[in-house]
């Protein structure tokens, strides 16, 4: 159970769990699908308390932090409609898997964070593909709904509404807690560096980062940015990958490995290896030697030295992709799921015509 401590942790073992998902696309309807998430939350529960106990068993520090891949739940939505995923995958907000996940977190005293479509009460039209952290007394402590997808509404679409509702603090959330202020790299969003640097003028020291990504010995796209964003802003990047796909027409084990922990140098601590479910990726988060790195007055210290001011008036002045396609006055949009990328080939048209790319 829950210590319900407060009292700050600076040396503890944090956990990239890797570990597959059996998907809901080929369930027949809501009851079914809803039926297979609480089976997949279950077995997660089991994966998190043999891999506790066993770090714990070898000398480990404590596990306080247990970092899910992206959609473990549900897998990703292939070929439903934006109402037909809503209605399938989407969870409540105060709904029952988030109760059982809630679970999880008490009865293990940890924090666990992942990934998982949600319907925001505030816009019950659309869905939000969200990273959460659930705190060991049970509370959804951070709540980050991914803005850059080609195949999901994001604040963004809504942005005028979503700020008015929650604010610019609530786009880009961080969560101080004992183990560190934690925030949240919703996959593919490791490619931009302006998701991490929000969270990193907020305070953040700790970057979860659900995905589920190409695995591949190479050097990916991913793989390189998860240590850019790490150096770059001084932090610690947690970054769980899926083991495998299981119940869609794609080759299952096409997303495996690339589960690992970046420390604040961009060194790999610890990371699992590719081709099915690992509780590898575990290491030591140190935050005194991170905090120490922090206030060193040297060039290493990259976060310090931004002048964020200089690149103010670039960004408002520039309009890559435009905000607000879901809005019309006070009215949501409900987007078909081809939109996206409609939307997409607008801008490189239009930035084509601009001679900006």
């Amino acid at each position: 159970m829950s210590t319900g401590s407060t009292q700050p942790i600076e040396r503890y073992t944090a956990l990239a769990l890797q570990i597959s998902t059996n998907c809901v696309n080929t369930c027949p309807d809501r009851v079914s699908a809803r039926a297979q998430i609480i089976e997949n939350i279950e077995r997660a529960g089991r994966s998190i308390a043999s891999s506790k106990q066993f770090i714990a068993l070898y000398g480990g520090e404590v596990p306080r932090l247990v970092v899910m891949p992206e959609y473990f739940l549900t897998g990703f939505p292939m070929g439903d409609t934006i109402d037909g995923w809503r209605d399938k995958a989407a969870l409540e907000i105060d709904g029952p898997e988030y109760e059982a996940l809630a679970a999880i977190a008490t009865n293990h005293d940890i924090y666990l964070a992942g990934n998982a479509y949600e319907v925001d009460p505030h816009f019950p039209e659309l869905y939000f593909q969200c990273c959460f952290v659930i705190s060991p007394a049970g509370d959804t402590i951070l709540r980050y709904r991914r803005l850059i997808s080609l195949s999901a509404p994001s604040p963004y679409d809504v942005w005028d509404a979503y700020v008015d509702r929650y604010g610019l603090d609530g786009v880009f959330p961080v969560a101080d807690t004992p183990i560190g202020r934690l925030a949240a790299i919703a996959s593919e969003e490791i490619l931009y560096p302006e998701i991490a640097r929000c969270h990193a003028m907020r305070g953040a020291e700790i970057f979860i980062h659900p995905t589920s990504e190409v695995g591949s010995p190479n050097a990916t796209t991913k793989e390189i940015t998860r240590r850019a964003r790490a150096i770059e802003n001084v932090s610690y990047v947690i970054s769980a990958n899926s083991a495998g796909l299981t119940g869609t027409p794609l080759p299952a084990e096409s997303t495996t490995g690339m589960t690992k922990i970046v420390d604040y140098e961009g060194n790999i601590l610890a990371e699992a290896a590719p081709g099915g479910e690992s509780m590898v990726a575990n290491a030591t988060i140190d935050l005194s030697a991170l905090r120490a790195r922090r206030q060193k007055a040297g060039m290493t210290n990259l976060l310090a030295r931004q002048p964020f001011q200089a690149y103010a008036d670039s960004y408002t002045q520039t309009v890559f992709h435009a905000r607000n396609h879901l809005l019309d006055g006070n009215t949501v949009q409900v987007p078909e799921r081809g939109e996206f990328g409609q939307w997409l080939r607008g801008n490189i048209a239009r930035l084509t015509k601009e001679g900006l790319i």
